[in-house]
């Protein structure tokens, strides 16, 4: 063998050996991403969290804290069960009752963070300031709503229905788009002194104060101009929406300011 030919063949097996190497690398690094995904403690707060003042509002184990709105004693009979460490709507089990979910306890100023999924094709909510009282039929008589919907339903294309928006009152601030179905969103709500903000995924979508001007002006002008109760109150219960799609909710946590 020739000395070029010699050292041809070292280049290639450095070549061959430098591939091997990096492709090693790749999968070691892709694996253990995988590996994290799938060990992530879910329905548990950090330390650090705990030190902030977060609390859990699910423990992955069960219902408790929660209720089926205006009917307490009913909700075991309920769409709404724990699954596989997530609350989950079978919505579309007909045996079951109809109702949304509420927090047994009220709140007024708070930040609220939570993951969701929803149905191919799905739409539902999440209602904060939500009076339970025998006067109102729904959550969404008093509630504020903030839009859960998957990309496939048709509200996707209106303005006012978009995910992560004010049901019905105004257009999401920044545009941004909801995962599909099998993908987990984060929901993030900031609720001062009547200020609220709404985040999907990271971005602003929503920002109203209660009671101000330009609020009453948008709901005079909305579906809820004729629903006296409506967008007034600054403090009350949290809702989820049965609205006939499977929907799942985990990391669900909340810190009073």
């Amino acid at each position: 063998m020739t000395k070029y030919s010699l050292y041809t063949l070292l280049i290639l097996l450095f070549a061959f050996n430098s591939c091997k190497t990096e492709k090693k690398k790749d999968f070691t690094i892709e694996r253990s991403k995988d590996i994290a995904a799938k060990n992530k403690a879910h329905n548990e707060l950090l330390d650090i969290e705990k030190e902030q003042g977060w609390s859990l509002l699910f423990d992955g184990k069960s219902l408790e804290g929660w209720h089926l709105f205006n009917k307490p004693d009913s909700t075991q009979f309920s769409a709404w069960e724990v699954r596989d460490g997530m609350i989950f709507c079978n919505a579309t089990d007909e045996s079951k009752l109809f109702g949304d979910l509420v927090t047994d306890k009220a709140y007024e100023n708070y930040e609220l963070q939570f993951d969701w999924q929803m149905a191919l094709r799905g739409n539902g909510g999440a209602f904060i300031n939500v009076q339970e009282t025998p006067d109102y039929k729904a959550t969404y008589n008093t509630g504020v709503e903030y839009q859960l919907l998957e990309p496939e339903h048709m509200d996707t294309k209106t303005p006012l229905k978009r995910p992560g928006t004010i049901w019905g009152l105004a257009p999401q601030l920044n545009t941004v788009e909801a995962n599909p179905v099998g993908q987990w969103n984060t929901t993030r709500i900031i609720q001062q002194d009547g200020k609220i903000q709404f985040y999907l995924n990271g971005i602003l979508t929503a920002e109203e104060v209660i009671n101000s001007a330009a609020w009453k002006n948008k709901v005079a002008n909305s579906k809820f101009k004729d629903a006296p109760g409506f967008g007034k109150a600054t403090q009350g219960k949290i809702a989820f929406q049965n609205w006939y799609f499977e929907s799942w909710f985990r990391n669900i946590k909340i810190r009073e300011l």
